[in-house]
């Protein structure tokens, strides 16, 4: 399996795991300020991290340590958003949907900032994709409503973290204003991820402590609210993020993150299971456009495949 497989296997799994994680994030803000349950679940989760990860993290430059942060403060406003649009939205598959539109927005993101060369084939899948998610999530047309806001600003700046999070992961040679040749140190996945995740818990603190009470969620916990942060720290913010960078790690590239276009797709069938949240003809529409993006961004890795297992079914 090459690495561009393995980063698409991985970051598969990591659509599923995000699902999960907007059911604990839910379950938790109903019981707790949700800037407040961003900063525990987030220092939770990189102070474990920071754990297993003290020894390459003492071995990173300031350059890595710098890159590392910016990458943390940028995923740190974009969480800020999507939580309180989980927070003041009715629907988890309408803001599933409307986030993943960052997953949209990398490649053309990378190409304006980064002058990252795109396959044909992904801005193919882009309108596909747009298509689909209005679909799904504009059934019954945009409405200037405070969490489908949140949840479409938190895209735009998780799509600008998707692809900060690519570049630190990967070694790259960039030129600066003189002309000279810099060498920029790809960041190991583990220490980036604890570094980043501190950063966001950081960053929702500052938050929280400037706009909610605390007095209730800090006093008076209760022991379903701890299970639920513990499992939204572990699994999914700790496991979740250091896969998914590891997984990015393995590709130089940022288009191969449309993938991630599938989380809304499960998030909406866990909340139907879970919340009782039911979906139309026009949003099972938009599933199935998801569904033929995702296949026409990744049709050079699939046909490949294809025509492997062909030729092995020949041979044996």
């Amino acid at each position: 399996m090459s690495d561009t497989q393995k980063s698409d296997a991985l970051l598969f799994a990591v659509t599923l795991i995000a699902a999960v994680s907007w059911i604990f994030s839910k379950e938790a803000i109903l019981l707790m300020p949700p800037l407040l349950f961003m900063a525990e679940r987030f220092l939770l989760a990189g102070f474990v991290l920071a754990i297993v990860a003290w020894r390459p993290l003492s071995r990173l430059s300031a350059d890595q340590i710098r890159r590392s942060l910016g990458v943390g403060l940028v995923f740190g406003v974009a969480m800020t958003f999507w939580i309180m649009g989980l927070f003041h939205g009715e629907s988890m598959g309408e803001g599933a949907f409307l986030t993943s539109l960052g997953v949209v927005i990398v490649p053309i993101l990378a190409r304006l900032l980064f002058k990252e060369e795109q396959p044909q084939s992904t801005w193919i899948a882009i309108p596909i994709a747009v298509a689909g998610l209005a679909l799904l999530s504009l059934k019954n047309g945009f409405r200037p409503e405070p969490a489908q806001l949140f949840f479409v600003s938190a895209a735009f700046i998780l799509a600008l973290y998707f692809t900060m999070n690519t570049r630190a992961a990967n070694q790259r040679t960039v030129i600066n204003r003189r002309g000279e040749t810099i060498e920029k140190r790809r960041i190991p996945a583990l220490p980036l991820t604890s570094l980043v995740l501190t950063t966001v818990g950081l960053v929702t603190l500052a938050a929280s402590s400037m706009l909610e009470p605390w007095q209730k969620a800090l006093f008076e916990p209760s022991g379903a609210l701890l299970g639920w942060i513990l499992a939204s720290a572990i699994i999914g913010t700790a496991g979740r993020f250091l896969i998914q960078t590891y997984a990015q790690s393995l590709s130089a590239h940022s288009h191969g993150v449309v993938i991630l276009i599938l989380e809304p797709v499960w998030v909406s069938l866990f909340a139907a299971l879970w919340f009782g949240e039911t979906m139309s003809g026009l949003q099972l529409a938009g599933c199935a456009l998801i569904f033929a993006a995702l296949l026409v961004n990744r049709w050079g890795a699939f046909s490949k495949a294809l025509k492997t297992w062909l030729r092995n079914q020949k041979t044996s």
